[in-house]
């Protein structure tokens, strides 16, 4: 059982604190032969598998190597295009690392504000008046958790879909937030966390709650 990760959202759709707990992503290698048998579309930050699923490899995978040679964004580390690379018969056999793309700071953001528009929206769509708005959202991987403050902060933890006590970790989170946030001094509310002593208290939290279903 795991906790992935941990957002703290603004009441104006702000993220100011985000810790991924775990970082570990699934790769997969394969060396193919000439012509590629799957269909690959360069996009904004990667290049992306959009047809052929086969052998782990599923649409939404990038490109992370050539060769060995890692790839950054549609480029290669010897700045020569992955797309090209990957289209030039000569360069056959080819040996390419796939793997679920990571977000970026900048993505996260976005995703944090996409959030917190579907929260408002949930709660407009209630047919009763007083909606708590989303508290969870399961899928077949991960399970997200949301609990929204009475001044709109909203914490948000996405874990495994077994992992226990994630309640007992969102309450322990808001404690956090008032102790070491809203009570230091130097912290301008609505602006991004950055204290040594509430990211190691958010650590904690999670490590507790993975051990014994309990954050509290």
């Amino acid at each position: 059982m795991t906790v992935f990760s941990v957002y703290v959202v603004n009441k104006a759709g702000g993220l100011v604190f985000q810790y991924d707990h775990q970082k570990t992503s699934i790769e997969l290698e394969k060396t193919f032969s000439y012509p590629l048998d799957l269909k690959l579309e360069p996009q904004t930050d990667y290049v992306t598998v959009v047809f052929g699923q086969q052998d782990g490899i599923k649409v939404g995978h990038v490109i992370l190597s050539v060769n060995g040679k890692p790839a950054n964004g549609r480029k290669l580390q010897d700045g020569s295009d992955v797309m090209e690379f990957i289209e030039n018969e000569k360069n056959y056999p080819l040996n390419i690392r796939f793997g679920r793309p990571k977000l970026s700071s900048n993505q996260k953001i976005m995703m944090a504000s996409m959030f917190h528009s579907l929260y408002a929206i949930s709660v407009q769509l209630s047919p009763e008046s007083g909606s708590s708005g989303i508290q969870k959202l399961e899928t077949d991987t991960f399970t997200l958790h949301c609990h929204q403050t009475v001044t709109g902060v909203k914490f948000i933890v996405i874990s495994d879909p077994k992992q226990v006590g994630v309640d007992s970790l969102l309450a322990r989170l808001y404690t956090i937030y008032s102790d070491y946030a809203l009570k230091n001094p130097f912290y301008s509310l609505e602006m991004p966390i950055r204290t040594e002593l509430f990211d190691s208290q958010v650590v904690a939290a999670i490590e507790q709650t993975e051990k014994v279903g309990s954050a509290i």
